[in-house]
């Protein structure tokens, strides 16, 4: 991945996962997120995809540089993953 996207490193989480992390953030709307954007994820995924293109969105935007701003990001955050009501 790292070489695919030209970012990002590899981190080691336990003996048998890894973790790809991108931080920088015009990695992730540059290359990260127009791939994504794509190649469409499926499933339940998508959701969580879509709230963190909601998140780069504000990010984008300068929006987490407020209190608010900051409050709305976790809001979202907050509903992403196991957080996620299912309906």
């Amino acid at each position: 991945m790292i070489d695919y996207f030209n970012c990002g490193k590899i981190y080691k989480k336990n003996k048998e996962v890894y973790n790809y992390r991108v931080v920088k953030f015009s990695d992730l709307e540059n290359k990260i997120i127009p791939f994504f954007l794509k190649y469409k994820i499926e499933g339940a995924k998508y959701k969580y995809f879509q709230d963190f293109l909601q998140i780069a969105e504000l990010m984008k935007n300068k929006v987490h540089l407020t209190q608010k701003g900051l409050v709305q990001i976790r809001k979202i955050k907050d509903g992403m993953n196991t957080g996620r009501k299912i309906y």
